[in-house]
């Protein structure tokens, strides 16, 4: 049952259509809510326990912020308010453990409006949701309205602004005066370098940090992506500063390094593979090292070949790679192929299509080789498949 304030019930109540809640919600408040009685004491980290559902451990430490507190008319407001919005009892709790602060907030002067204003930007009610348990400290600022409304035709929709909002609050985090001269210096310094709103809207989705450090770090971020042969007239410019932003300049010299010794590359064939598919310096040493013994060493290809091609790297070596190499090699073996098959073309066409040439047409003379495929798929290798 819910715990609602009289005061909380006038604000949200008053006026049915201008409610940000839904309207089976409102009616459901308005038939239940309970009178209310005053409590002269208030014991912050018992509350915290029992009607927060901390674990005691962490009401003991967020206590020490309620010390202020006298009564808990206004957390028990602040909780039905968030129930009103549909947020479960466990992020509520994570929520009153990083932001116990959160429970202080006045539902009536601050949390009730920037709802509504919230709704008139084209937020819905679980998007509301989604953000209150995102931004914590700055949804109790009524300042977070104005700064999503600067920010949302960047982000182009509520979902990618949301999306940001999860790798970093620091948007909302900031005066909106310090936010706006950071992200006008760095928004304009990416146009300078040749990025257009969508591409500079998918980085800042990435990255979104990027908005708001000083335009210093993101001139070094620029530099360093060039550094690695990526001009910014190319199309995975973008990619490249993704890559960059994530890393650092050390991580990333020590990833070229580890790319010219693990696939043999000169510096300019690090350059070409970069170039053409930047996360391969987000993948991981062991990723790199299994393909690289695998495509070199096992399959023979010269490491300029996997250069010009890097994209190869991406897919899966156990259940791609591998398999498509071993039904190729069983079918030249048997002379079931027309003509010789280049191994990347085999490795980039979708499962459909693979099956279509190299798995259907050989029903009758390889009756087998459906079955054996999926076994490879699934790590392990046929008797047919074990080559002299």
């Amino acid at each position: 049952m819910l715990r609602l304030r009289s005061c909380v019930l006038t604000h949200l109540l008053s006026s049915p259509s201008a409610s940000p809640f839904p309207s089976s919600l409102h009616r459901l408040i308005s038939a239940a809510a309970p009178a209310v009685s005053s409590n002269p004491g208030f014991a912050a980290e018992e509350y915290l326990v029992a009607t927060c559902g901390l674990t005691r451990a962490q009401a003991l430490k967020a206590s020490t912020k309620l010390s202020h507190v006298k009564s808990p008319s206004k957390p028990d407001a602040v909780l039905d308010f968030l129930a009103g919005l549909g947020i479960s009892s466990a992020d509520v709790a994570a929520l009153v453990v990083k932001d116990p602060l959160f429970l202080c907030t006045s539902v009536d002067k601050t949390l009730s409006p920037n709802v509504a204003e919230l709704t008139g930007l084209g937020f819905s009610i679980s998007e509301i949701a989604r953000l209150v348990s995102i931004a914590r400290a700055g949804f109790r600022c009524r300042s977070i309205v104005s700064k999503l409304h600067y920010y949302l035709p960047l982000f182009v929709s509520i979902e990618n602004l949301l999306r940001a909002l999860k790798f970093n609050d620091s948007i909302v985090a900031y005066g909106l005066e310090r936010s706006q001269r950071a992200s006008k210096l760095n928004l304009a310094f990416l146009r300078e370098c040749g990025l257009g709103d969508c591409d500079i809207a998918k980085v800042c989705i990435a990255v979104p940090w990027m908005l708001t450090t000083n335009v210093e770090h993101v001139r070094a971020i620029v530099a360093c992506a060039e550094g690695v042969g990526v001009p910014r007239e190319s199309r995975m410019f973008r990619h490249t500063l993704h890559a960059v932003a994530c890393l650092g300049k050390e991580k990333i010299a020590a990833k070229v390094e580890y790319l010219k010794n693990t696939f043999r590359w000169s510096d300019a064939e690090v350059g070409i593979a970069v170039s053409k598919f930047p996360s391969v310096l987000l993948r991981c040493k062991e990723a790199l090292q299994s393909r690289s013994e695998f495509l070199i060493s096992e399959l023979g290809l010269e490491p300029a070949y996997i250069a010009h091609r890097p994209a190869m790297l991406s897919y899966n070596l156990e259940r791609r790679l591998r398999p498509r190499y071993y039904v190729a090699k069983f079918l030249k073996e048997n002379e079931l192929l027309e003509r010789e098959r280049d191994y990347y073309s085999t490795v980039t066409i979708s499962d459909k299509v693979f099956m279509e040439k190299f798995i259907h047409p050989h029903k009758v003379a390889a009756p087998h080789l459906a079955e054996d495929y999926a076994t490879v798929c699934s790590g392990e290798v046929p008797a047919r498949f074990i080559f002299a």
